[in-house]
């Protein structure tokens, strides 16, 4: 039994036709044909049923499938981690990021590439805790740094640092010349909101709700600098993480505290716990950790 016959079963079993299956492996029928039959007789029982029109599969092809499909992601794994260690060495990292860490990762990868000056970081945008989750596990990044809750055993949890979430408004609106604003002041009041799936949005919704207020939702964005751009424009207001608000943006807007304990999020670094990270990935890890330990 070797990885290929594990394979042609694979793709035989996914398709349930030998014709189809061949085309995607790209082999003649009668070839596949052959494979098959060749592993039934190093297995010592038959793997699939024959009798009808549709195949299927026998007991032993169940176990066999179930086994082999495992076996071959974790091929595919140790591929991946052999390639970053001796093929690229450790001379790239994906680090899956949210728009808010824009005041502070650049800091920790100033000093981090003090250490390692050639490494090549590629930055991408995850949003949305199914996208963490598929990102991380296909191996498309190798830290992510977000908001999301992530209650999955596989992946490896750190807390960073808790920020506030605040009131963002017009330059001109009548609440901002208010020192602080409650719910009830942001009830009715044209809004803008991320969409479905983002915990901002859970954690915006859950404390209208908990205050017993309306929400008047007139625009549904991804990023954030959408909603700074409606906002800029008179159209909303919108409530975002105070820490994205530093720097420039700070200046063509108004942001004002809420009075309110529960519109805090807290920013977590998420990675696959049994994923090989080089020393060098590792390193980054540890400093980006460190850089709120101060």
């Amino acid at each position: 039994m070797d990885f290929k016959q594990l394979q042609y079963f694979i793709a035989v079993t996914d398709q349930m036709n030998f014709s189809k299956a061949a085309e995607k492996l790209h082999i003649s029928q009668p070839s596949l044909s052959n494979a098959i039959k060749k592993l039934e007789h190093e297995v010592g029982s038959p793997l699939l049923e024959r009798n009808t029109r549709n195949l299927q599969l026998t007991e032993a092809g169940e176990l066999l499938y179930e086994r082999a499909k495992v076996i071959l992601k974790n091929m595919e794994v140790l591929k991946i981690e052999m390639d970053e260690v001796i093929v690229h060495g450790t001379s790239e990292i994906t680090i899956g990021a949210m728009e808010s860490i824009k005041h502070w990762l650049p800091k920790v990868i100033t000093e981090y590439k003090k250490g390692y000056p050639q490494m090549m970081i590629h930055l991408v945008d995850i949003l949305g805790s199914k996208r963490v989750k598929k990102s991380l596990k296909s191996y498309k990044t190798h830290l992510i740094i977000t908001n999301q809750i992530m209650n999955d055993e596989e992946l490896e949890v750190k807390s960073l640092y808790e920020e506030r979430l605040v009131a963002v408004l017009p330059l001109n609106h009548p609440l901002a010349e208010k020192d602080k604003l409650t719910i009830g002041d942001l009830s009715d009041e044209p809004f803008i909101i991320g969409t479905e799936g983002f915990q901002t949005r859970r954690d915006i919704l859950d404390a209208f709700d908990k205050a017993e207020k309306n929400i008047n939702i007139q625009f549904e964005i991804e990023r954030f600098e959408t909603a700074v751009s409606l906002v800029r424009e008179n159209l909303g207001i919108t409530i975002l993480p105070e820490n994205y608000l530093k720097g420039p943006t700070a200046k063509t807007i108004v942001q004002k505290e809420i009075d309110c304990p529960n519109l805090r999020r807290n920013v977590y670094v998420v990675y696959l716990k049994n994923r090989h990270l080089p020393l060098a990935i590792r390193q980054l890890l540890t400093d980006i950790v460190q850089f709120f330990e101060h």
